[in-house]
């Protein structure tokens, strides 16, 4: 038997000898290089991902790298799980990570399009952003969703309400039956109340959800609203509210119509307590309502009243606010205290 021995340097920058044997010089030889390769292949990458790793195992990773991160919300993690596990998967979970090519992405991303664009976008984003981590670890040269021919989103049409829809709207929320076992906000006129605020804030549902009673200036002659804050339901947390909006621009105060203000005061005269923290709308047990609640109980009153295509959203094209700059951590101060005579 014939030994070859050669240093090698390993991942951790140090030097070692490593040996293989054969029948002769020119086997050892190559059985030394089969070794050689092994060891490149066994150690290259961070966290064991190489090129043969299994996209399954990159998912895994990449999950544990967003908590160890710790820059998105909940909410966003949440998301970016349920989208990997059930659109990206199913597609990509028998294949190396170095069998992930441009080509057999972009094919599985017009797929995904067919059916819908956001389907298409949401699916391009996580695997990006798997694939992205891949990149950093050296276990692949480069990022094939990069590569991609662009997503091209369908043309679509922004409708707003009309008056008469919103007057429908206020109808039915009006004529709607109480206890039916639907669960969302109590039969006590909220459900009205947070739609006219979102009719005069173009404010989203979790934001209207979270306003405080400190975040709403009664000037007498003028309410103003400070939208700084939104309701999030994380998997297997309680319903809370976040000191946060999506993005740092959207900290805005808006100067609200006199129906809303109207609508405000009722709410701050009804509240009970000195808790300048309170929200104004809240459940039964002064929890915060969750935004699925409020839009199903708003869905089945709709449905009764036989009112379609109309979607919380549709709310927020009905006004356009004006607002102001303003600080993302606003310190929260006592809202005045207006009872309706």
């Amino acid at each position: 038997m014939v030994a070859a021995r050669t240093r090698y340097r390993d991942q951790d920058g140090r030097l070692r000898f490593v040996q293989a044997s054969g029948s002769n010089r020119a086997a050892a030889e190559r059985n030394l290089k089969t070794a050689l390769s092994l060891r490149t292949a066994g150690t290259s990458g961070v966290g064991s991902i190489t090129g043969d790793s299994a996209f399954g195992k990159l998912v895994e990773l990449w999950l544990e790298d967003l908590d160890l991160e710790g820059r998105i919300a909940p909410g966003t993690r949440e998301l970016y799980e349920r989208n990997i596990r059930l659109l990206v998967m199913p597609s990509f979970n028998h294949f190396a990570l170095r069998e992930i090519s441009v080509s057999r992405v972009d094919r599985f991303l017009k797929q995904q399009a067919a059916i819908s664009y956001s389907r298409a976008k949401q699916s391009k984003v996580v695997l990006s952003l798997a694939l992205g981590l891949a990149v950093r670890y050296e276990a692949i040269p480069r990022n094939p969703v990069l590569s991609t021919a662009r997503l091209h989103k369908p043309t679509s049409f922004v409708r707003a309400l009309t008056v008469d829809q919103v007057d429908e709207i206020r109808d039915a929320v009006a004529r709607a039956r109480t206890g039916q076992g639907l669960s969302g906000p109590k039969p006590d006129g909220q459900l009205g109340q947070i739609i006219e605020v979102m009719l005069g804030t173009s404010a989203r549902i979790g934001e209207v959800l979270a306003l405080r009673k400190c975040d709403i200036d009664d000037a007498g002659t003028s309410v103003t609203v400070h939208i700084c804050g939104t309701i999030v339901s994380t998997k297997g947390k309680p319903t809370s509210r976040q000191s946060h909006l999506k993005t740092a621009t959207s900290n805005r105060t808006v100067s609200v119509p006199s129906f809303v203000g109207e609508v405000l005061r009722q709410r701050l005269a009804a509240l009970d307590g000195d808790d300048d923290e309170q929200l104004v709308f809240h459940s039964r047990n002064n929890t915060p309502l969750t935004t699925n609640n409020v839009r199903r109980r708003l869905r089945a009153i709709l449905t009764e009243a036989e009112i379609e295509d109309v979607t919380p959203h549709a709310f927020r094209r009905h006004r356009r606010h004006r607002h102001s700059s303003g600080s993302r951590n606003r310190p929260c101060r006592r809202a005045p205290r207006t009872h309706l005579s």
